[in-house]
């Protein structure tokens, strides 16, 4: 019997990890029958009916290098990254376990600032961190450090917020500036000194959303702009639901610093991720209440929804010039470990 050799393009790649279309091919072909039910639709965080009532859960992993960065660091980002999960699925974050993984070498001091940082940020976000587990590991093998984050919390919203809910004629609405989080990493990575200096978004999401379901807009659907940004989570919306997202580019509200860097370095920022930052979906009816919320901290409306063609949902961006043409996620690694 002869063996096949093995495609030496078989690999993990950093780009599997980064949001676009290859971590998308990673988990439908490889991983996806993990999941019961297998026919699962992917969101921020699983809805469990449970005879208490429905909670959401979600779990997170965090890599970002450097382990510090202006406007936070490792822990507050792990700590807020799963608990804006858990409010994307209108639910209040309650409880979390944390998993730390440490690599000989590490320094006390660092660890104890990160620590604090991770004690500061469950207060913000109004949990509290139930359980945990720690491992070491060889000088080397770990960056220093990573971090797990698992999150529980009740579903306040009185209607499932998810992609299926998502209908024609709906409103695009995003809760703040776009790509700050991604441009902050680069910064302090390479030591670039920016002016006037960038802080990452990295905040709580959960405010916003109670807000809302408080002025009586229940979002039909809400994702946070993590790896991939804007343009990877809309894409995975617009194939979930089979409908058109489509955008105004001039509506979308993009920093003059991060578009400078951006244009400078080659990069787009609807590609760059967030770490306090959200797309909501709504209806036409409910688009005031929503704006009035979300305005303040910067909010916008940046399109709408409509049929799609044959089933078949796309992401379509009418640019500055009055042209339209589709905006599809990264298919490789734009910026590796930002979160």
């Amino acid at each position: 019997m002869v063996e096949r050799a093995e495609d030496p393009g078989a690999r993990i790649q950093l780009a599997h990890g980064g949001g676009g279309t290859l971590m998308q091919q990673l988990i439908e072909r490889e991983l996806r029958g993990l999941y019961d039910p297998p026919d699962l639709v992917f969101h921020d965080a699983a809805r469990l009916e449970l005879p208490c009532g429905p909670l959401a859960f979600s779990t997170d992993s965090y890599v970002v290098q450097p382990l510090e960065f202006p406007g936070g660091d490792i822990g507050s980002l792990a700590i807020i990254g799963t608990a804006n999960d858990l409010a994307m699925a209108g639910a209040r974050p309650l409880h979390l376990s944390v998993g730390l993984i440490l690599e000989e070498g590490l320094p006390l001091a660092l660890l104890r600032r990160i620590v604090a940082s991770m004690a500061a940020a469950a207060r913000r976000c109004g949990l509290a961190i139930r359980t945990g587990d720690t491992k070491v590991v060889e000088r080397g093998k770990a960056d220093g450090l990573y971090i797990n984050t698992s999150g529980l919390g009740p579903i306040e919203s009185p209607r499932p917020i998810e992609p299926q809910a998502i209908r024609p004629g709906d409103r695009i609405l995003v809760s703040g500036d776009l790509g700050r989080h991604g441009v902050a990493i680069l910064a302090a990575r390479h030591r670039l000194s920016l002016q006037p200096p960038l802080a990452s978004d990295c905040a709580p999401l959960w405010p916003l959303v109670e807000q809302l379901l408080a002025a009586g807009v229940v979002p039909h659907c809400l994702r946070d702009l993590t790896r991939g940004g804007l343009a990877s989570a809309l894409e995975e919306l617009a194939q979930a639901s089979g409908l058109d997202l489509a955008l105004e580019e001039t509506a979308i509200p993009v920093l003059e610093p991060v578009a400078r860097t951006c244009e400078l370095l080659g990069f787009d920022p609807l590609h760059l991720a967030n770490e306090g930052r959200c797309v909501a979906l709504v209806a036409e009816a409910d688009l005031a209440a929503a704006l009035a919320v979300l305005a303040p901290g910067g909010g916008a409306v940046i399109g709408g929804v409509r049929a799609g063609a044959g089933g078949r949902g796309r992401v379509l961006l009418r640019t500055a010039y009055g042209s339209e043409r589709r905006l599809l996620p990264a298919s490789g690694e734009l910026l590796p470990r930002i979160c």
